[in-house]
Order: structure tokens, then sequence, then C-alpha cells
């Protein structure tokens, strides 16, 4: 590792360790519905939305109510906006002449921004109107990422609790996430986006003649507002095709720091936040270092091989280009102004979190470098996460590791004073295995399919990468991709549209159903036989369940993909 590469991770991480702690207690504030700093602001508009909707904050939910509320208010979400997407034409604020969206695509953009996935099978600046960017897709940025936070504190009642039947309501939950947290951050944020050259405006699009006598199309709109939540809802959904590596969206090193910091900032806290309501911040520490040593390690093998660059170019000193690319590293398809370590350091934060927001383009990695961004995708995405997705998939692995450790000692596997049963077992086993069985399964469809594979942009193992990270990406509800694959048409469109989906709902179902299960069981004092689950053993092995989980169900794909094209760079051949 380089030393500009060692230190933009120290500053990255060091700011994130200053921010969980204070993050991560008012939220807890929040959700536990306590007075905060911000209750005198937005306090009486809190209030007012209740009796608007005819919802009473204090009555709660059990889990089955919960995942009701949450399904029905995504459905109805989802239904909305892929209407107005349909019929964008008619609503005004049209700058670059845009339609209605055909209908397989406006399925997909619905799905995707209503999951929180935010892929994106289209160029927003040619696609969209000002309407449909501002109060379709920002709108779906703020409500889907306070859905997922929400589930992930019911989460959290669930397994602090004590015989209880109930997790909570979803409902004040959405609206305290969204009032209490994510405008306020969003609003700061864009304003200090503005400041530094995010563009903010509604103009036409600007016609500019280049130095050689061409005419060049430059987009505008609103773009500062809808930067800031897809980078702190994890979101990822650009303005612009090209996302962050876009110098209206993301124009400098500073404003490309704040963008990568704003996508851990809350999935961090929230490991904190869970320590508070367990009674003991230990707990929450534990799963916040587990996520740190893998983060940490996937940054190290990415931005390593992508410094490396690639060793066939290293062949051809007599090429001057070549020569340079490779004494440089591989600079292809990243931009100048950020370089390889802000890039590798980018695409790892970016698929650890649901993001998907990119600054360079994954599909120009190297192979082994490309290989670390698919594999955080396939992991499940639980190194920090989405926002409350990465902290209730973390779970899931945890009551796995806990199991696996009381099966060693011969004891009944308990968390938290909880027993973790056979039931118990069977919803995390389930929230685990089923988005492994979808990518795997849509791919292998894809891989066989004449219609799919003429919209590779590479042969090869190359392509088949191109294929398991478009539905790795899709089920882990992150949206970036490999850029080589074509997925505006008809069966991209609908399988990552399903995709999506079922990696969404079949994930959040199961957990809400562990929560309720465990919510109602009594808590029993710790003996000398308990696993401890804050110590550097737990830590450890937590990230060994979590790799070997993600390992073997992977594998034999990985290695038809990134790890035989590896070794055939090293022959000579490239795809």
């Amino acid at each position: 590792m380089t030393g500009l590469s060692f230190l933009q991770f120290v500053l990255i991480f060091g700011t994130l360790l200053l921010t969980t702690k204070p993050l991560g207690a008012y939220m807890k504030k929040v959700f536990g519905g306590e007075r905060t700093v911000l209750t005198p602001v937005v306090g009486a508009l809190e209030s007012w939305i209740y009796r608007l909707s005819g919802i009473d904050p204090g009555e709660e939910m059990n889990w089955r109510r919960y995942c009701a509320s949450v399904l029905a208010f995504s459905a109805a979400g989802a239904v909305i906006l892929y209407v107005q997407l349909r019929f964008q034409q008619y609503l005004g604020l049209d700058r670059a002449g845009a339609s209605g969206i055909d209908p397989a695509l406006a399925f997909n953009t619905a799905v995707s921004f209503m999951t929180n996935t935010n892929w994106q099978a289209y160029s927003g600046e040619t696609a969209m109107t000002y309407v449909s960017q501002m109060t379709g897709l920002a709108y779906h940025n703020f409500v889907s990422a306070a859905a997922g936070i929400a589930v992930a504190v019911a989460v959290m009642r669930g397994f602090t609790r004590a015989s209880s039947s109930t997790l909570g309501n979803f409902w004040a939950d959405l609206v305290r996430g969204c009032l209490f947290l994510l405008l306020p951050l969003s609003i700061a944020g864009g304003l200090f986006l503005v400041s530094q050259g995010v563009i903010q405006n509604f103009k036409p699009y600007v016609k500019a003649r280049t130095l050689v006598g061409a005419e060049q199309t430059l987009p505008m709109g609103p773009v500062a507002s809808q930067e800031i939540i897809k980078q702190v809802g994890t979101n990822g959904g650009g303005f612009f095709g090209a996302n962050s590596a876009h110098p209206f969206e993301n124009p400098t090193p500073l404003t490309n720091y704040v963008a990568m910091l704003a996508i851990f900032l809350i999935p961090a806290a929230l490991t904190y936040q869970f320590g508070l309501m367990a009674g003991d911040t230990r707990q929450g520490w534990a799963i916040f270092a587990c996520m740190s040593v893998l983060f940490f390690a996937g940054f190290l093998a990415a931005n390593y091989y992508e410094q490396k660059g690639n060793p066939i170019l290293a062949a051809h000193g007599a090429d001057q280009a070549q020569s340079a690319n490779s004494s440089g590293g591989n600079m292809e398809g990243k931009e100048v102004r950020f370089g390889i370590a802000s890039s590798a350091l980018f695409a790892t934060m970016t698929t650890d979190a649901s993001c998907g927001a990119v600054n360079a383009q994954h599909d120009s990695f190297t192979p082994l470098g490309g290989l670390v961004p698919l594999f955080n995708l396939m992991l499940g995405e639980v190194i920090f996460g989405g926002v409350g997705s990465g902290f209730y998939g973390m779970i899931l692995l945890v009551v796995v590791t806990v199991f696996i450790a009381g099966l060693m000692v011969g004891r009944t596997p308990e968390y938290l004073g909880k027993k973790i049963e056979a039931r118990d077992m069977k919803y995390a086993t389930l929230g685990i295995l089923i988005p492994s069985f979808v990518i795997l399964g849509l791919a292998a469809w894809a891989a066989v399919r004449p219609s799919a594979l003429m919209n590779l942009g590479n042969a090869g193992p190359h392509g088949l990468s191109e294929i398991l990270y478009a539905y790795s990406s899709a089920v882990g509800n992150n949206g970036s991709a490999f850029g080589g694959l074509s997925a505006d048409n008809w069966f991209f469109n609908n399988t990552t549209g399903w995709a999506m989906l079922l990696g969404r709902f079949f994930i959040i179902v199961p957990v809400l159903a562990l929560a309720g299960s465990l919510a109602g069981k009594k808590r029993a004092p710790e003996s000398l036989g308990t696993f401890p689950t804050h110590t550097p053993l737990f830590v450890a092995l937590l990230a060994s369940v979590t790799i070997i989980v993600a390992g073997l169900t992977h594998f034999p794909a990985l290695s038809l993909g990134p790890i035989i094209e590896h070794l055939l760079m090293l022959s000579g051949k490239l795809y």
C-alpha cells in the first residue's frame, strides 16, 4: 500500500470513528421518541404528520403487522413511481426532451428506487425530467432509506427486549428517520456540495463549443440535493449516467471524501445504537470491529491489484503510453482528479454498503481488483452495509456464528441472554441463503440465454463477471454495475427487477420474524458456559463465518469469472 493510499484510508476511518458514537447516541434518542436537539425545529412538523395521517406513535406493532406495513408502504410507492415515469412528459420541467419510459424500464426503475437499489439502466440526463428526478427518484431516496433504518431499529428492539410481543411502530420510525436524520444531514450536506461547485439549478441544457469546434451539450439540473441523499441514504442513483465520476456531481477530492464518508456514516452509527439499546456498548463495537476488519481487507486487496496494474502492458515497454500505464498502475476507467487509491477506496466502500454510487468504471478494474467489489456484493453487503440493511444482514450472520460457537462447546447457543433455537436458525438461514440462490439462479439463466449474451460487452470469463455482478448488485440492492453490460432490454429489466424485490424483502421478512421470536423470549443470566460476544475471539469468528458462508456459496462461480480471468491475464490473454 502506498503512503497516499494509507493516508486516505486513515482519514476516512478516523473520521468514521469520531462520528459513530455521537451519531449512534443521537439515533437512539430519535427512535426512542426522546427529546433531541432538533425537537424544537421539527417536533411540531412530526406531530402534524401524525395527526394528518391518523398515526398513533405510541401504538406498538407485532412483527407481522410491522412487516405488513413495510410491504404495503413499499408497494404503494413503487406503483405511484411507475405511473409517474410512464407519463413524465406531461408533468413539466422537461429540459432534455424526455418521453415516458417504456413499461419494462419503468418497472425496473420503480422497483429499483423503492428497494433502495437505484440500479439505473438509463442515463438520468437524457431519460428523466427534472420533476421525475426531484419528486419521484429523490423522494424514494429518502423513504426507502428510512424504511431500511426502521427495520433495523425494529430488529434491535427484538434482540434487546424481553417477554415482549411488539417491535415498535413502523410509521413513527419512518417519519422520525426522515425528519430527524436524513433531512438534516441532506440539507447540511447539500449546502456544502453547492459551495464546492456541485450544480443546483433548473436551467435549460447549455450548448457549448469545444476547442476543436464541435458542439457539446452540458446537462443542468438540481443535482446537489439528489447527490447528498444518494450517499447518506446509500441509494447510489446518480443524476447523471456517469454518477460520481461526473464533475457536476463530484468535482473535487474534497467532495469525493465527503461522499465516501456519507456512505458509512449511518450504517456505522447503527452499531453503536444497538450497543446502547442492548445495555452493553461492547456488543455494538464488536460488530463494528468485524465490519472494519473486512472493510480494510477488501480495500487492501483492491488497491494492491489496481496499483500493480496489468502485467501484459509492462511486457510491452516499447509502447510509451502502455509503459506509463504499467508504471503508474491501472488508470483505465478512472478519473485523473481521484487517482487509483481514491477509486479503489470508493469502489470498496460503495459495495461494502448497498450504495452503488461509483467514481470509476468497475468494468475496467483488473480481474482481482474487480473481484473485491463483486465479492463484497456476494457477502450480502454486510460490511457496514446499507442504511439499516447492513445491520440486519450482519445480525443474521451473528446468529449463525453464535449457533456455531454453541455447537463447539456443546451448549445451547445464546445471544444477549436469548437462547437461539431451531426456529430462529431457520429464519436466519432463509435470510442468508435465498439471496445467493437468486443470484446464482438468474446468472445461470442469463449465461445460457442467447438474447442476454448479446448484451455483454466482453466475452469469456469477463462476460460472466458482468452477469454475476449485475445480479449480485440487484439482489444486494446495491445498484452499481460492470459497465460493459447493456441492461436496458426486456430480459435484464425484468430479471434484475425481480432480483431487487427478492433481495430486499426475502431478507426483511425472515429477519423481522427472527426479531419477533427473540422479543418474546425471557432473558437468561450469564453463566460460566456463556460464550462472550464482545471479545476479539468473537470478532474473528464472525468475520470468518461471513467470509466462509459467502465463499462456499459463490467460489465456483468466481472461479469461472474473475479468478480464471486473472490466470489467463498472467498467461498473456485478455478479454
